[in-house]
């Protein structure tokens, strides 16, 4: 996920998710993505950090990102996924998503998106390029 490698400790996608973030926070560019995101990013700072710092974290992330909601037409796109191209479910309602609201591509370290028809996954660094 790239807003936790963001966030997160030393790893080499780090700073390309940090970038992409600081693109967004500087209206470089603009970012998408379905509300699940934001519980997910919850999830993931509740477990490394206090809650007060994972809430404050969370909410400065939740502004930064133009959000998309998990709803029934989304739900039945990522049961199709599911069933159709082997995704897991968390990576199905992102690209379920996605192609909903008729985006082609995903920026995503995660290789099981590569699975998805009519979704192309850009690697972080590769995004930033294309921006």
């Amino acid at each position: 996920m790239v807003l936790a490698y963001a966030v997160g400790g030393d790893h080499p996608e780090r700073e390309p998710c940090r970038a992409i973030l600081t693109s967004a926070a500087d209206a470089r560019v603009e970012l998408h993505a379905s509300v699940e995101t934001v519980q997910e990013f919850l999830f993931h700072r509740l477990r490394r950090d206090a809650r007060p710092a994972a809430v404050r974290q969370t909410t400065r992330i939740r502004d930064l990102l133009v959000l998309h909601p998990f709803d029934l037409d989304v739900v039945d796109r990522m049961l199709r996924l599911v069933e159709g191209c082997g995704i897991g479910g968390r990576d199905a309602v992102h690209a379920a998503t996605a192609l909903q609201v008729g985006f082609g591509s995903i920026v995503s370290t995660d290789r099981a998106f590569d699975a998805v028809p009519g979704l192309t996954r850009l690697a972080p660094a590769s995004a930033l390029r294309a921006a």
